[in-house]
């Protein structure tokens, strides 16, 4: 017998979809090309936290960090936790009629890994080729699977959207990574791979003229790659500004590329920070945690217009970038974040 369909209503914007039993709200938006506010999709943010106005609806398990009990007890639910029981009325608490207007339907693709290369010790680029081209936006990310292993890992591309057939990833390799400890000698040219995307909301906006600032540490920089690569192939003159924030000097890397870009950019800086400069490196840039760096150039640059920021990098870094950038008067719906977390087998 064939699962039940039931119909999904999003007040606010009246769009309408269909949902079957057993998949989830977000699922079921992102096989129809309709791009709703999420993050993790695992019930661990509340990026896609929304309040039920109508219906029959069953829970998975969740954070309750993501939604606490109070939010529970007031209809509130999380559309990638959620599976429907009946026709659902839902209250999207946060959208972006941008993000909705520029939705791209979710699909399956086959993979083949083509190169690894070592960026530092502990970075390392990660590129396949795909089946057929994905179609995405600067910014955003594709669930990869080693096929009969279970595992699953959302990595960011770092090649712009106009390479959608191969495609590249900065990725950070933990000794303990699911998926990232296999790239030094696990993987190898010839595996094959699923991608399923595009997902994610931190992608560049187009057609803006004010200064757009890019923030990212660890392999936060490859979807901030992305950006700045789409942005430079645009033609569109406005101020960028990269910060990254690494350890040591041993951490940096792409540095050639950000010379090249400045050089022939005179809006453009790449500013680097370390937080644990070692003594004897010869290192003369900036030191101290990103957030903290950040928040001193913004009050001695004098950016004119409507600032766009994204932020892409580890949790803490993230949680502490987003305060400074309020402080600096950036308006929160032009503030645009992805949280970088690890995966522990």
């Amino acid at each position: 017998m064939a699962d039940q369909t039931y119909t999904v209503r999003f007040e606010q914007v009246g769009v309408e979809m269909e949902v079957n039993e057993g998949e989830t709200v977000l699922d079921a938006a992102f096989r129809q090309g309709i791009s709703v506010m999420h993050g993790c999709k695992e019930g661990q943010c509340s990026s896609c936290k929304s309040r039920l106005i109508e219906g029959d609806i069953e829970l998975l398990k969740y954070s309750t960090f993501a939604l606490p009990d109070y939010e529970r007890d007031t209809d509130h639910i999380l559309l990638c936790r959620t599976h429907a029981f009946s026709d659902l009325t839902i209250e999207l608490l946060n959208y972006d009629e941008d993000l909705m207007r520029r939705s791209i339907p979710v699909k399956d693709y086959q993979a083949r890994l083509t190169r690894i290369e070592a960026l530092t010790h502990d970075i390392r680029l990660l590129e396949i080729e795909l089946d057929a081209k994905l179609r995405f936006w600067a910014g955003q990310y594709v669930d990869l699977t080693i096929p009969g292993t279970g595992i699953t890992r959302a990595f960011s591309m770092a090649n712009p959207p106009e390479n959608g057939s191969t495609l590249q990833f900065i990725i950070k390799r933990y000794p303990q990574g699911a998926f990232s400890a296999q790239l030094d000698g696990g993987l190898q040219p010839g595996q094959a791979l699923t991608a399923k995307g595009p997902y994610g909301t931190c992608f560049r906006r187009e057609g803006r003229e004010g200064p757009m600032l890019l923030v990212g540490g660890g392999s936060g920089k490859s979807p901030l790659w992305s950006i700045l690569q789409d942005h430079l192939a645009s033609g569109e003159q406005r101020k960028v500004l990269f910060f990254y924030g690494a350890r040591t000097r041993q951490d940096l890397f792409l540095l050639d590329e950000f010379a090249a870009i400045a050089a022939r950019l005179p809006d453009f800086r790449f500013i680097p920070a370390l937080s644990h400069a070692e003594e004897g490196d010869g290192w003369t840039g900036e030191r101290g945690f990103i957030h903290e760096v950040l928040a001193r150039v913004l009050r001695e640059a004098e950016l004119e217009g409507e600032i766009d920021a994204y932020s892409c990098g580890p949790t803490a870094m993230i949680d502490a970038v987003l305060p400074v950038l309020q402080m600096a008067g950036v308006e929160p719906d032009r503030i645009y974040f992805d949280k970088f977390t690890p995966a522990v087998r």
